[in-house]
């Protein structure tokens, strides 16, 4: 029979055993191996069923086991022992109060999934493990970050297979009572709520609930409350789910109500209120309107609360391809905001401009989160040098007159917080070299360029590492086989195969992902006979575990796992390949270790960073990549293989797939294979495990989160809260005026006059000209503008390439014609074509950078010299 209701039935633990529950319920237990092993000897049994999660495994442990480890006194030291290092990691100072200078009293970070742990599923793929990365490092760090999502009540999806192959989508639904959660309650014990105004008079009502990750509160709304009509209660139903208005609604929780969330649990603990507030990708956007609204609710203009909060917004876009930013129907925003929705006071149309591509190329009625998200911050970032590049092309529109490598976005390489992603043989290894504390700082903080003690590791040690993590991996394989294959309908005896599926002395190479286009997915069956001759080699086969989910509404990406599934079903290859079904943070956490080989061929530059073959690597596992995302700028042939691209425009796609498929298969024959079967005098790979070692102590200190976050903290967020607190309510409206002033005179601006002290064009090496420029500047002042020469390189089209730009000093005017005259050395320090020009750019101490106000003032053609300079 079907239960009519659902609750949850909480133990009661003895007295001797309460402090299990505070480590249960903080989410450092996800990544701190002595607090698993704790809870793993409560009940050996019982864990393994709860899914290895502590708040499962009490509810389900019989009392009388509870009652025998209340009396039992090792277990009890143990308990004591682990609580009191949880109690001096949240207490403690870190990296960050270690610090000097003003950094941020705190930061609110914004993102529309988290990966923290299986046991709270609110992630669907790379962004939600980041976003929980990025939590964990800083809490490792100290650094007082407040995490803000959305709590979905069914997730993401689980993802099954049928017989014939093709993806089924299952939503289980989760009670946040069973959940590592606890609901943020106001002092008189009700639970905490926020509100949002929705058109025709009703209202969103969001319950806010806690989860510990470490020392980082993690805020999650859950619009499934009674006080909601029915379709209120779906908003937060699915993660990525739902039309247009569905997902429209979930963003502005996510960041109105976010910013309301934040501000109630500041009220109710006394934390600090945020400095900076960080929007991870374009979802949380809206939280900047809502902080507009506020300083407005405090006497601001609009147009000083925008300067204000754009000084403490840092923005991280993570999609190389606009397709992947979500937009809006102009009209479905401008029905939600306004007077009879949400934010009455702010005007419909300045939400509008806010969001609108206003730009050539840009669709006119479309609200684009990203771009809004672009205005709303005076600070952005990609997520990987590559991807910077790529996002400063992408949003040129935005900045007008400038190349694209000054538009200011810069990147700030992603990485993956070591102590959930490493396996603990690996890290057991680590510590016996320069123990167990050095261990755990290293991979939790960083620091350091180089691993040096991997060095002193004997090959023979690294070698039976590499081979029992690839034999867990394959009992973990056949493991899922048989439940997918059952799953799929199969019987017991047509499972005798799985027996002999993968072999834990051969070449182990991993692909798992989410399952866009652009991944490739099936890349590696472009030529099924030549993968086949490598699966089954006489001497040197491979062996392939490939993983990954399609969006349920992408049929194209399921027809990929189909189409691979069924080559994996084979059963002349099916012990050789195998797809499991599923993949999640559990199983992702026995793919990396387990595999010597990670590969990933999406089509550049479409990875904006990839972090999946960074944990790999923390794992001694080589990576064999397209150079795109974090393995265009650290690859080395010392840590792997780099799969060589044909991404010419020119190109036609399938020739494009043709030629790098026979190239991934050519380093497979070639190259890889035979070094990992190659013995030396020891009887061992040697060159393998050379590129194992140099992976570990070369690439492990780059790819960590603690790198990531410490360059957010003294690149970005030490800066915007600098920039936040000089922005004082004059300040924003003098910056506001001024740029109002400054936009109206621009029109007036321009280069009248250019003249060298050259006398001809040709110069030497070394040599240093005058430059004289005359400007007029119209209604504005020098001191409102920089003028600056412009120079180097140039190319046959005459485009300054690798510019140095130089400011020039006013000399005098405005002369009769009402023109300044400005004057500055030009250095000749490099030979070849050489060019300068010269332009005029706004200039005010709060900007971050000139570029900011996308405006500038260049000379006119009938101004231009032809070609440039010629030195020798």
């Amino acid at each position: 029979m079907k239960a009519i209701r659902r609750l949850t039935v909480r133990p009661v633990l003895p007295d001797p055993l309460r402090p299990l529950s505070d480590l249960a319920r903080n989410l450092r237990w996800s990544w701190h191996p002595e607090t698993r092993d704790l809870f793993q000897s409560v009940d050996p049994e019982c864990w393994t069923a709860s899914g290895r999660d502590p708040v499962r495994l009490l509810g389900t442990v019989p009392p009388a086991r509870l009652a025998e480890l209340a009396e039992d006194r090792r277990f009890l030291r143990r308990l004591t022992a682990v609580a009191d290092d949880l109690d001096h990691y949240l207490s403690g100072d870190r990296w960050y109060q270690a610090q000097s200078g003003r950094l941020p009293a705190a930061v609110a970070y914004f993102s529309p999934e988290f990966g923290i742990t299986a046991a709270l599923p609110q992630y669907s793929g790379g962004l939600g493990i980041l976003a929980g990365d990025h939590l964990k490092a800083a809490s490792d760090l100290g650094v007082p970050l407040v995490g803000v999502g959305l709590l979905y009540r069914h997730g993401y999806f689980r993802q099954s297979l049928s017989r014939d192959g093709w993806q089924q989508e299952h939503y289980p639904v989760l009670d946040p009572h069973e959940l590592p959660l606890a609901p943020l309650k106001e002092r008189d014990g009700t639970p905490a709520h926020v509100a949002l105004a929705l058109p025709g008079g009703r209202e969103l009502r969001a319950r806010v609930w806690l989860a510990r990750v470490g020392r980082v509160p993690l805020l999650l709304l859950d619009s499934d409350v009674e006080e909601n009509d029915p379709g209120e209660r779906g908003v937060t139903d699915r993660l990525y789910g739902g039309g247009s208005e569905h997902r429209l609604l979930q963003e502005m929780l996510l960041g109105i109500g976010g910013v309301r969330a934040v501000r109630t649990y500041c009220r109710l603990t006394g934390h600090a209120a945020p400095e900076v507030f960080h929007t991870n990708e374009g979802h949380a956007g809206f939280l900047g309107l809502e902080r507009i609204a506020e300083l407005c609710d405090e006497g601001l203009e609009f147009g000083a609360a925008l300067e204000a909060v754009r000084a403490g917004t840092v923005f991280t876009t993570h999609t190389p391809v606009p397709a992947g930013i979500d937009r809006f129907d102009r009209e479905l925003v401008a029905r939600h905001f306004g007077p009879d929705s949400e934010l009455p006071r702010i005007d419909v149309e300045r939400v509008l401009k806010l969001g609108m591509e206003t730009y050539p190329g840009g669709e006119p009625n479309l609200f684009n989160m990203a771009v809004m998200g672009l205005r709303l911050a005076q600070r952005a970032n990609g997520v990987s040098l590559l991807h910077g590049g790529v996002s400063r092309g992408m949003f040129a529109g935005l900045w007008p007159g400038f190349d694209a490598e000054e538009v200011p976005i810069t990147s700030v390489t992603n990485g993956v917080h070591a102590p959930t992603w490493v396996a603990p043989e690996v890290f057991r290894l680590g510590a016996r070299q320069i123990g167990v504390q050095r261990a755990e700082d290293a991979l939790a903080v960083g620091g350091s360029d180089r691993w040096d003690s991997v060095a002193d590791i004997p090959d023979q040690d690294i070698w039976e590492l590499r081979r029992t993590l690839r034999a867990q991996l394959v009992e973990e394989v056949r493991e899922r086989l048989r439940a997918s294959w059952r799953q799929r309908g199969a019987g017991t005896a047509e499972l005798g195969w799985i027996d002999d599926a993968l072999d834990p002395d051969v070449l182990t190479i991993g692909f798992a992902r989410r399952v866009p286009s652009y991944k490739r997915l099936t890349l590696m069956l472009r030529d099924r006979d030549r993968l086949m001759e490598l699966l089954l080699h006489p001497e040197r086969p491979i062996q392939i575990v490939v993983a990954g989910k399609a969006h349920p509404a992408d049929d194209g990406g399921k027809r990929l796992v189909q189409e691979l599934v069924r080559f994996a079903d084979d059963p002349r290859v099916r012990h050789r390949i195998v797809f499991l079904p599923d993949y999640g943070m559990a199983m992702a956490q026995k793919l990396y270790p387990g595999c010597d080989i990670w590969l990933n061929n999406p089509l550049r530059p479409l990875e904006a960073c990839g972090t999946s073959g960074m944990k790999a690597a923390l794992n001694g596992c080589l990576n064999l990549s397209v150079l795109d995302g974090w393995w265009d700028e650290w690859y080395q042939p010392d840590f792997g293989w780099a799969i060589p691209t044909a991404d010419g425009a020119g190109t036609d796609p399938d020739r494009r797939d043709a030629i790098e498929a026979n190239a991934l298969y050519d380093l497979l024959e070639q190259r890889i294979t035979p070094r990992f079967y190659e013995r030396g005098a020891s009887g061992l790979p040697d060159r393998w495990l050379e590129m194992v070692r140099r992976t570990l102590s070369l690439l492990g200190p780059k790819v960590l989160a603690g790198r990531m976050v410490r360059e957010y903290v003294e690149r970005l967020y030490a800066p915007a809260a600098e920039a936040q607190r000089a922005m004082d309510p004059d300040s924003a409206r003098g910056l506001a005026e001024w740029k109002a002033r400054v936009r109206a005179a621009w029109p007036g601006v321009s280069v009248d006059h250019v003249e060298t002290s050259a006398a001809t064009a040709a110069a030497e090496l070394g040599a240093t000209l005058a430059l004289r420029v005359r400007v007029r500047l119209g209604d504005l002042a020098p001191e409102d503008v920089e003028v600056q020469a412009v120079s180097g390189r140039v190319d046959s089209e005459d485009r300054i390439t690798d510019a140095a730009k130089v400011p020039l000093k006013p000399v005098g005017g405005p002369d009769l014609e009402g023109r300044w005259a400005y004057e500055g050395p030009l250095a000749l320090d490099r030979t070849g074509p050489f060019g300068y020009t010269v332009r005029v750019l706004p200039a005010h101490r709060l900007l971050a950078s000139g570029v900011e106000t996308g405006l500038v003032a260049v000379p006119s053609g009938d101004l231009v010299e032809a070609a440039g300079l010629l030195m020798r």
